[in-house]
């Protein structure tokens, strides 16, 4: 099994949940993206280039998944959280049931589009 593949499926069921469902919106919208494990995260590769990546953060009970050219983002601004970072930001999920589809497939569009 690969790591990603691991780390995913090592995560409890609420983060594995969230995690597999955000798996398949991006893997359906962006076929040719590669899935690494790197920085001890899953990590989205598109063109060789580093995409987003996904992280379960236990501690604050979500999960993130962070695009790397997230300030360059100008639609659902209120929806992303940079938290004090430079470049990263990320839409977070407490639950599944956050998961609005079309705000990510929208979001995840126009990240690619910065690549």
């Amino acid at each position: 099994m690969k790591p990603a593949e691991e780390y995913i499926l090592n995560q409890p069921e609420i983060y594995r949940d969230i995690i597999l469902n955000l798996q398949i919106v991006i893997e359906n919208e962006l076929p040719g993206v590669e899935l690494f494990f790197k920085w001890k995260i899953p990590y989205y590769y598109h063109n060789g280039k580093p995409f987003c990546f996904i992280n379960a953060s236990h501690k604050g009970k979500y999960v993130d998944l962070a695009f790397n050219k997230g300030y360059q983002l100008q639609k659902n601004q209120e929806l992303l959280i940079g938290d004090k970072r430079n470049t990263f930001k990320s839409l977070r999920y407490f639950s599944l049931e956050e998961i609005n589809t079309e705000i990510l497939i929208d979001v995840i569009r126009e990240a690619i589009s910065l690549c």
